[in-house]
């Protein structure tokens, strides 16, 4: 299963993609999208573009992005929101099932901390999937928000085993 995680940004939009063999992840393919464009309907377009192509040419089974934090400036929070409902979307127009995860839940499912810096979160990436080269930190928060997913759909697929295993 090839897993899609996205990191949202209005700037800059990180998406990092995954294959799960059983336990086994590996690195497919990582980067960071910078919207273009000096409005802000353009600069949106410019990621929807972007990241359609992405979905395109890697074809995911899944996607996963990290949920948004709300600051003390609004207006910024507002924007990285449309940011996100474009991460949300695009997978979703592809027909793919998109989860949600908390940066902290993140966090502690890559590096074992929810409170993590992105120095250690791009450290256990690189643990996790030996020989990647990582794009910037964008790309590395959004290949632990793909390892994250697969944590989740690998631990599902155990209690639904488990459940058909019972009955």
């Amino acid at each position: 299963m090839r897993v899609l995680g996205i990191d949202p940004g209005l700037r800059n939009l990180g998406w990092g993609l995954i294959d799960m063999e059983g336990s086994r992840l590996s690195h497919v393919a990582n980067g960071i999208i910078h919207s273009q464009g000096d409005d802000l309907a353009l600069r949106l377009l410019s990621l929807f573009s972007a990241l359609t192509e992405v979905v395109a040419r890697y074809a995911p089974d899944a996607a996963a992005v990290e949920q948004t934090f709300v600051n003390k400036d609004a207006v910024a929070t507002l924007k990285l929101g449309q940011a996100r409902g474009i991460a949300l979307l695009v997978p979703a127009q592809a027909g793919l099932t998109v989860g949600e995860y908390a940066p902290n839940a993140v966090k502690k499912a890559v590096v074992g901390v929810g409170h993590a810096d992105k120095g250690q979160v791009a450290h256990m990436v690189r643990f996790q999937l030996p020989g990647v080269d990582l794009a910037g930190p964008d790309a590395a928060d959004a290949l632990a928000i793909a390892i994250c997913h697969a944590h989740h759909l690998q631990s599902a697929g155990r209690m639904e085993r488990a459940i058909r295993g019972a009955a």
